[in-house]
């Protein structure tokens, strides 16, 4: 705009409070994902086991529709802490590819294109930065996994009463926390590696990459050294150890999941499989921190 027509004024619109500016980020970082029809349509894609879990629950209940079918309840499913941690497993599954392919295109582009000290001119924190591009992940991994969860357990407690909510009320825990550990996990993880990978598919690769070479790299290390020791670098693993404690499952029934299944043989104790998570996210903030910045130094 020619500076001479003294056309431009400053914005004197309403501000967002600055407690909730960095969401400023996942709003138009979700509009540019909607575009993206394969991304997209596999996270709607990702709602069908879901529907089907509620189908299940209200199929459970229907005397009429049982006698249609000519079940029983008992032949549909058996709705307790371990169907809660099937469905949690099968989400979570989902939830990695999403992140894997969504998540190398959060920070690398603002590298590539030195856009960081645009964003960090402004009233907008190194923080809020990195909250603004975790929170994208974050949103869509709860609306996966913990949320449709709980409407679960809901619909259930409505159906079967209250006493059978009391009795399983520790499900709602296991859903709870057993989701954000692996939102928190995956989340840092994905940041890390979008930082440092610049190339968004390749750093999809390497974040497939991290999780089975690690886990076969732990696993190799227990047959070589004869211990359990070694799946701690089994990321899966070690939620799935902690998964099963939240569930208070017994640990021959696995974690749900395929992908989070454990071990029968060893027991690695769930308070290693927490420290190993904590330092796996302490050390993905360390390389995080290690390259947002306002500005770079060349040598």
């Amino acid at each position: 705009m020619a500076v001479y027509k003294r056309t431009y004024h400053g914005y004197d619109g309403p501000l967002t409070d600055g407690r909730w500016r960095f969401l400023v980020l996942p709003r138009y970082t979700f509009e540019e994902m909607r575009k993206n029809k394969k991304l997209f349509n596999f996270f709607m894609a990702s709602f069908a086991w879901p529907v089907i879990a509620m189908f299940l629950i209200y199929l459970n209940h229907n005397a009429s529709l049982l006698r249609l079918f000519k079940l029983t309840s008992s032949q549909v499913l058996n709705i307790d802490s371990r169907f809660f941690l099937m469905f949690l497993g099968i989400q979570s599954m989902l939830g990695f590819f999403i992140a894997a392919f969504a998540g190398p295109s959060l920070i690398a582009p603002d590298l590539a294109n030195n856009a960081l000290p645009l964003y960090l001119a402004r009233p907008f924190s190194r923080t809020e930065y990195v909250l603004g591009k975790a929170a994208v992940l974050i949103i869509m991994l709860s609306m996966m996994t913990w949320v449709p969860g709980l409407i679960l357990f809901l619909l259930e407690s409505n159906l079967s009463g209250m006493n059978w909510m009391w009795i399983n009320i520790r499900v709602v825990a296991g859903i709870f926390f057993g989701a954000w550990v692996w939102i928190l996990v995956l989340t840092s993880m994905c940041l890390a590696f979008s930082a440092w990978v610049r190339w968004k598919h390749l750093g999809s690769v390497a974040i497939f990459a991290s999780f089975f070479a690690a886990a076969a790299f732990g696993n190799a290390s227990n047959l070589i050294l004869n211990t359990h020791w070694g799946s701690l670098l089994d990321i899966s693993h070690s939620v799935g150890t902690i998964w099963i404690w939240l569930f208070d499952e017994d640990l021959h029934s696995g974690a749900g999941a395929v992908f989070f299944s454990v071990s029968r043989t060893g027991v690695t104790p769930t308070w290693a499989c927490a420290g190993a998570l904590i330092a796996l996210c302490a050390f993905c903030m360390y390389m995080l921190n290690k390259k947002i910045r306002g500005t770079e130094v060349v040598q």
